[in-house]
Parts: C-alpha cells; sequence; structure tokens
C-alpha cells in the first residue's frame, strides 16, 4: 500500500515538475515574443515629430492613423487566415511578416518626409496577425491559462518599455526618431525568429488537455457565421464594448507622450509603471488556472472587468477633484484598462470555448475583436484630428475614457447575466437529455422546447 502511494505521489510529482518546465519553455516564449512584435511595431510612438505637419494634419496623427489602417486591413484578413492557418505553417508566416516590417522601418527613415509615412502602412499590415499565430501555440492545454496570463502582459510591460527604450536611443545615443524604429526592429528581428522556431518545437496538446479544454479545430467560412450566430446576442456585447477598449489604449499607447507632461520624468517611467501593471495582472490571471469550472472563471473575469471599467470611468470624470499626480493617474489607468482589455486577449475565449465545447479556435474570436476595436481607433483618430484638432490631448482622453468605462461597464454586466442564464438552459437540456436516455426513453425534445435566444 505505501508502495502504490509513493508511487502516486512520485508521479504527481513528476507531472507538476513536466507542466513547470513546459510553462517556462511555452509561457517564456510567447511572452518575449511578443514583447519583440512591440520592438518592430510601437517604438516610433516615443516619438513626437514636434513642428512637423503633413497635407495640413499633424504628421504623427497621419503615421498612427496609416500604420493602424494596415494593422486594420491585417485583421480583416485574418479573421480568415488565422482560423484557417495550420500549424506547419505558422513559422513561415512569421517570418514572413517580421521580415516585411523590418524592411518598412528601413524605408521609413530613408524615405524623405512625408512620404515615408506611407512605408509604415507595410509595417502595420505585417504585424496585424502576430498575435493570434502566436497564441495558436499555446491555446487548448491545461496550462493555457498560465501560457495566456504571460503572452497577455506581453501587451502592457512592452508598450511602456518600447516607449521607454525609443526615448533612450533619441536622447542618450542621439539616433534620429525617423531611424530609431528602424534601429530597434534591427536587433528584435533573430530573436524574434529564433524564438518563433522554439515556438514550433513545442509538443501538440495532450489528451488531457483536450478533456479539460477540448480540441481545436480550423474553422472555414460556414463554421464561422454558425457560430457567430448561436452565440450572437453575447458576442456582440463583447464585440461592441471590446471596441471601446481597443480604442482606448491604443490612443493611451500612441499618445501617452503627448497626453502626460514628461517634463522633470524619467524616460523609463513608462516601463516601471508598467512594470508593476504587469505582475498584478499576471496574479490575478495566472490565480485562474487553479480553478477548473470553466463558467466560474468567466464569470470571475467578467467581474474584474466590471470592476476594472467602473474604477476607470469614476477617475476620468473626477479627475479634477482627485487631484491625482502623473505617476498615480496613469498607474490606476493603466491597470483597470489593460485588466478588460488583456482579459479578451488571453484566457477569456479559451475558457468560453472549452465551457461550451466550442469546435473552433481563440484566434478567430482575437482577431474579429481586434479588427473591430482598430475600425473604431481610425475612425477616432480622424474624427479629433479633423474635427477638435485644438483639443487638448489630456481632456480629450479623459472625456474618452470617462464615457467608455461606462458603456463597457453596462455591456460587461449584461454579459455576464447572458452567460449565466444560457449556461443553466443548457445544463438543464443536458440533464434532462441523460435522464430520458437513462431510462431507456429516446431523447427526441417532446415536452421540452430547444433554448433560443430569444428566450435567453
Amino acid at each position: 500500500m505505501k508502495t502504490i502511494t509513493e508511487a502516486i505521489s512520485k508521479q504527481s510529482s513528476n507531472r507538476r515538475l513536466a507542466d513547470f518546465l513546459f510553462i517556462l519553455w511555452a509561457g517564456g516564449a510567447a511572452l518575449l515574443s511578443y514583447s519583440l512584435v512591440y520592438a518592430l511595431r510601437k517604438p516610433f510612438t516615443a516619438a513626437t515629430f514636434d513642428g512637423i505637419e503633413a497635407f495640413g494634419f499633424d504628421y504623427k496623427v497621419l503615421v498612427t492613423i496609416i500604420q493602424i489602417a494596415g494593422y486594420l486591413i491585417a485583421k480583416f484578413i485574418g479573421i480568415k487566415l488565422i482560423s484557417e492557418l495550420k500549424r506547419e505553417n505558422r513559422l513561415k508566416f512569421i517570418l514572413v511578416s517580421i521580415a516585411v516590417a523590418e524592411l518598412s522601418l528601413v524605408a521609413f527613415g530613408a524615405l524623405p518626409t512625408p512620404y515615408n509615412m506611407f512605408a509604415m502602412f507595410f509595417n502595420g499590415l505585417s504585424l496585424g496577425c502576430m498575435w493570434g499565430v502566436i497564441f495558436s501555440f499555446i491555446e487548448g492545454r491545461r496550462t493555457t491559462d498560465i501560457l495566456a496570463s504571460l503572452l497577455g502582459i506581453s501587451i502592457v510591460i512592452s508598450s511602456g518599455t518600447a516607449k521607454s527604450i525609443g526615448l533612450f536611443v533619441m536622447n542618450t545615443l542621439n539616433v534620429s526618431e525617423f531611424w530609431m524604429p528602424a534601429l530597434i526592429g534591427a536587433f528584435a528581428l533573430p530573436l524574434l525568429a529564433l524564438l518563433g522556431y522554439s515556438l514550433t518545437r513545442l509538443p501538440q496538446p495532450t489528451a488531457q488537455d483536450i478533456e479539460q479544454k477540448s480540441s481545436r479545430v480550423t474553422l472555414n467560412g460556414k463554421q464561422r457565421k454558425e457560430l457567430f450566430i448561436d452565440f450572437m446576442p453575447f458576442l456582440v456585447l463583447l464585440f461592441v464594448a471590446n471596441l471601446m477598449l481597443v480604442v482606448l489604449r491604443d490612443i493611451k499607447e500612441d499618445f501617452l507622450v503627448k497626453i502626460i507632461d514628461m517634463n522633470g520624468q524619467s524616460s523609463w517611467m513608462f516601463a516601471q509603471v508598467d512594470t508593476v501593471v504587469t505582475l498584478i495582472i499576471l496574479a490575478l490571471f495566472g490565480a485562474m488556472a487553479f480553478v477548473k469550472s470553466n463558467i466560474k472563471v468567466l464569470v470571475a473575469l467578467l467581474g474584474l472587468v466590471v470592476l476594472g471599467t467602473a474604477t476607470m470611468s469614476f477617475i476620468s470624470f473626477n479627475y479634477d477633484s482627485l487631484q491625482l499626480d502623473a505617476i498615480t493617474w496613469l498607474f490606476v489607468q493603466s491597470l483597470c484598462l489593460y485588466i478588460a482589455y488583456l482579459c479578451f486577449q488571453s484566457i477569456f475565449f479559451d475558457r468560453f470555448i472549452a465551457c461550451f465545447k466550442i469546435k473552433g479556435n481563440v484566434g478567430f474570436f482575437i482577431v474579429t475583436i481586434d479588427f473591430i476595436g482598430y475600425t473604431g481607433t481610425v475612425l477616432v483618430l480622424m474624427f479629433k484630428e479633423f474635427a477638435h484638432a485644438d483639443i487638448n490631448w489630456l481632456e480629450f482622453y479623459n472625456i474618452l475614457s470617462g464615457y467608455v468605462g461606462l458603456i463597457c461597464t453596462v455591456a460587461f454586466t449584461c454579459s455576464m447575466i447572458y452567460l449565466i442564464q444560457r449556461y443553466k438552459k443548457e445544463k438543464q437540456l443536458k440533464k434532462a437529455k441523460e435522464a430520458e436516455m437513462s431510462n431507456g426513453i429516446k431523447f427526441t425534445g417532446e415536452g421540452m422546447e430547444p433554448t433560443t435566444f430569444s428566450q435567453i
């Protein structure tokens, strides 16, 4: 008896060690990979391009819009591409994408202003699907919650770090704001290629992974349409709310140096604030790995998101009366915004698929919400520049953040209610079917209407 107990204990210990090593390998590679994607995409946001105009408009706003336009088109293409991309083609996709991204940054530095701004379109186009590709390596596993949390926090820490490195390269190394992105990208490209290769060497999900998280498959056009229709009320709420979150996050990332007065502040302030935010989010999302119930995790995540968006709205609407210093304001805004944003970019849809045994993959959901979100970002930037070009950036951001937080709080609360009701009804139908089958009666649905969305 003692020998059997020891053998079971040793087997359990070996499994935990194997899981830990796998998390270090897969999670570390995923985190560093997307951090380097940011090094190819975001350093230009550290530059202000003061005094430069193009075609009568602010040069930086136009550069940002052009890059996001390329990113947006990539997201649209990605709805089909990422849903159908096979495992053996992922590395080729990564290598081509990062090569085009770096070439576009070289063109940005080499071409004359303002025409060099159009090179950034290809930078955005080449990198728009990278998140979905990297996430496809880690989804559908028992450890996906932790792996996705590590991948998700790369967005938070990389955003501030990319700006800080950009400022360092310009201020300390005296590299021009036009060549700075290409220099940083040159260091990122070979490292990203190596990490992409390491991700392709990850083992396939095990039988235990599939049992707990369900098998992940590609989706053709008909299957994507059927999936959306099946969960349409819920997905519409999430897509609308995420549109607003993506808009707010992108404006914060791209124009933070205009929103906050950097006089007297360290160029590493962004990285320092984002590091603290990263650790908090990693702890919150990582704790979800210890909860096996998928519906409990989904409800807990939506609860966190509602708390974050409500707080974000309160801070923004009461900015003048609260009199927060720049670092405290930035910390609260970043924490609330990224809890909400990263929830849907990391573990939410993985748990959603597992909860309702959906035949599909996370990439479809993430690319879709990103496409919708970046469409909103372009429209808001164009509206701000063309209709209200003289507005104060801090005032503009606080107004936008306040209303986004308010609307998202309502939308995510409704989403939570819908999700709980849908789960209860499906559980009741499943129990009824099992009861009839156990009594030897073939389940035909007599006396019980199938659940419809109008009833929910």
